[in-house]
């Protein structure tokens, strides 16, 4: 499985972006996929994740209220919509893939086995 994140840009605060995930090869539909992000000199952090299958989602408390996340089966593709951007969202962010989840939705980033590059979003005061 390869993974292609897309969508990113500069973005004044207040305002909204949507970012993409395009997978390539086969998605098994126990499939968990997953946003995370790094902003410079932090470590990585959760943002999102949703079940392939049956739709059931995660968010962190940062993003919550403000990002959704939502899957097109037919097109292979995890989309992230960001909403009502802030600075500290500033970041690099990665799609992921977990091939065997063990429950729910996954929020540990070494329990996903497939990443993309990432795609950069700045937002501006």
């Amino acid at each position: 499985v390869q993974l292609q994140a897309s969508g990113g840009g500069l973005v004044q605060a207040g305002g909204s972006l949507r970012l993409s995930c395009a997978a390539s090869g086969r998605i098994f539909s126990s499939y968990v996929m997953g946003w995370f992000r790094q902003a410079p000199g932090k470590e990585r952090e959760f943002v999102s994740a949703i079940t392939w299958s049956g739709g059931r989602t995660a968010f962190s408390d940062s993003v919550k209220g403000r990002f959704t996340i939502s899957r097109d089966n037919a097109k292979n593709t995890v989309y992230l919509q960001m909403n009502s951007l802030k600075p500290e969202d500033t970041a690099i962010y990665y799609c992921a893939a977990d091939r065997y989840p063990r429950s729910g939705v996954t929020t540990t980033e070494s329990e996903y086995d497939y990443w993309g590059h990432g795609t950069l979003v700045t937002v501006s005061s």
